[in-house]
């Protein structure tokens, strides 16, 4: 299960809407570019040996209940080989749907600016998790970050352009619902995508061992 993106979909304050695109005839859909492969940057939150030859990438939604029920099953499958996975994290905050997430999303990178970032990162996706300010606040106060610094950064959307850096991104990408994964560049679909995600990630694991 999945949350899909809704036909309209306007990501948040200033940022440019996107809609679902109407039917094209054949000639037009053959000049449409494919989606490109998603590629870890700097910028990326990485889990794991940098030069890792697997890499699992999700573009999740803080508020979405199927990246909660995926989150532990994801770190599990990726322990099973620490010195071949890493794992990358990307925003994809689906407002529409669930009107905390990209509050949540800003969240976590302002735990990431005080290099808190995979802390921030699993209270978030805890079953439990509240996402409104006060909550995020006794998250931020539980892993020790300076709140007074946090608050002024979630005030001032400090990191709502790096998360509209992750939608746009992503949009590239070809994500369609969330969570979405890609094993070494390739997107992973299907109705039960961490069934996939297991098959992807053993014929990488394979590929890299032998």
């Amino acid at each position: 299960m999945r949350a899909l993106i809704p036909p309209i979909w306007r990501p948040g304050k200033g940022r440019p809407q996107s809609a679902a695109r109407p039917r094209r005839g054949p000639e037009e859909e053959a000049e449409l570019e494919p989606f490109t492969a998603p590629q870890v940057t700097s910028g990326d939150h990485v889990r794991g040996p940098l030069g890792a030859p697997v890499t699992i990438l999700e573009y999740g939604d803080y508020e979405c209940p199927y990246c909660r029920g995926a989150f532990r099953d994801v770190h599990r499958l990726a322990d099973q080989h620490p010195e071949l996975i890493r794992f990358v994290f990307r925003n994809f905050p689906i407002p529409q749907l669930h009107p905390h997430a990209e509050q949540a999303a800003e969240a976590a990178e302002a735990a990431a600016a005080q290099g808190r970032f995979w802390e921030m990162y699993e209270l978030l996706l805890q079953p439990y998790a509240h996402l409104d300010l006060d909550s995020l606040a006794m998250y931020a106060e539980m892993i020790g970050l300076d709140i007074a610094r946090f608050r002024r950064d979630l005030t001032d959307r400090a990191y709502a352009g790096k998360i509209d850096r992750d939608v746009q991104e992503g949009i590239r990408n070809g994500v369609n619902a969330t969570p979405k994964f890609y094993v070494n560049g390739a997107r992973v679909d299907g109705k039960v995508p961490l069934e996939n995600l297991a098959e992807a990630v053993d014929r990488a694991v394979s590929a890299a061992s032998g």
